[in-house]
């Protein structure tokens, strides 16, 4: 194992203390690991957020009590300290439950920020401070890195492990207690890293995107839930023909064209717009998904936004070009697929400047 990995202590790591949250998995294990090897006190800390994972045996879920198990197993095989506290009631209302409301409100959300915003950062950063930690180490996949104004957050050097839209939320406080010791290596070299500590969770499967959703069924959590979650409507066309009948909002998001069980259009159709208040499935040609500008609320600013930016309005999207004005995001082309519920993740470069979660969008005038 050859990594120098600076965890940007500000010298000798001897006599500063790392608190490292651990989710089970070989990411957050291998920071740990690298974390004992620079010499600093090194505390495990564990988040019991639920128990789910366990109850239904899916491999992959975090925070349950199998990877409970795998962390104090790592902390023992690294000689440090290990401490689980439990916040599932933190997780069931921060996450779970705004989970199931956003569907029920006709929009798509993005639990893995609302964790991160709530229990993982939040909770653990005052869980870190509490134990005198000089700062909080994550498994996560992106780069914090020192600029003139201070810490910035910044893409992950591998792209397909990028996980910096996922962190668009993440205060400068924060950043500036945080550190992602991962952010510059590759996924296989971490588990190359794992196997060679002997850590018993280096061919372990990474964690799913949504760890509480069995089987990726959003619909069937959200019905047990929001029991009138399933409750039928019409799918309308853009002038409010109807159409067909819908099996319940939480089944459907913007953009989607598979399952709509609506025929004899001669185009194919697409999920433009969610109505929760009428209870109608909105359908339109492609050409009605385009979007000039979306409205963002709950903004999070990292850095100077005034220029010239790209945006990334969904985790699997490619960045684009676009520019903001108050609180619009104008799309220099029109994009396609820019849900409500989702966030928007600015970047400079490789910098993340901040985001926010799109409210509304602007219909492009081609679509009009």
């Amino acid at each position: 194992m050859d990594e120098a990995v600076d965890f940007q202590l500000g010298g000798d790591a001897r006599g500063k203390r790392i608190v490292v949250a651990m989710s089970g998995g070989v990411d957050s294990s291998v920071v740990a690991a690298l974390a004992a090897r620079t010499g600093a006190e090194t505390i495990g800390v564990t988040l019991q957020l639920y128990d789910h994972g366990e109850a239904v045996g899916r491999a992959g879920a975090c925070c349950a009590g199998r990877d409970i198990r795998d962390a104090r197993a790592v902390c023992d095989r690294l000689g440090i300290a290990h401490y689980v506290f439990d916040h599932e009631t933190s997780f069931r209302t921060q996450v779970v439950d705004r989970f199931a409301d956003e569907y029920l409100a006709g929009r798509t959300p993005i639990p893995c920020v609302q964790c991160n915003m709530g229990p993982k950062f939040t909770d653990l950063l005052t869980l870190a401070r509490d134990l005198g930690a000089d700062c909080l180490a994550t498994g996560h996949y992106v780069r914090r890195m020192i600029g003139e104004d201070g810490a910035e957050l910044h893409r992950g050097a591998d792209p397909a492990r990028d996980q910096s839209y996922f962190l668009f939320a993440t205060t400068q406080t924060q950043l500036d207690f945080l550190r992602f010791p991962l952010g510059a290596l590759p996924k296989p070299r971490v588990r190359e890293i794992a196997a060679e500590l002997g850590l018993g969770v280096a061919a372990k499967p990474d964690s799913q995107d949504i760890c509480f959703v069995p089987d990726g069924d959003y619909a069937g959590l959200v019905k047990k839930l929001r029991p009138d979650a399933d409750t039928r409507g019409d799918i309308v066309d853009m002038a409010g023909r109807k159409l067909g009948e819908h099996r319940g909002l939480i089944h459907y998001t913007v953009g989607q064209r598979r399952g709509l069980e609506i025929g004899g259009s001669p185009e194919p159709l697409y999920v433009v717009r969610l109505d929760a208040d009428t209870r109608r499935v909105v359908v339109g040609p492609r050409t009605a998904l385009a979007v000039d500008a979306a409205r963002l609320t709950d903004l999070n600013i990292l850095g100077p936004l005034g220029g010239p930016l790209t945006a990334k309005v969904r985790s699997m999207a490619r960045p684009v070009p676009a520019r903001m004005v108050g609180d619009r995001l104008v799309f220099d082309t029109p994009e396609y697929g820019v849900a409500p519920g989702q966030a928007a993740v600015l970047y400079a470069g490789d910098r993340v400047l901040g985001g926010g979660w799109i409210a509304e969008t602007e219909a492009a005038t081609l679509a009009a």
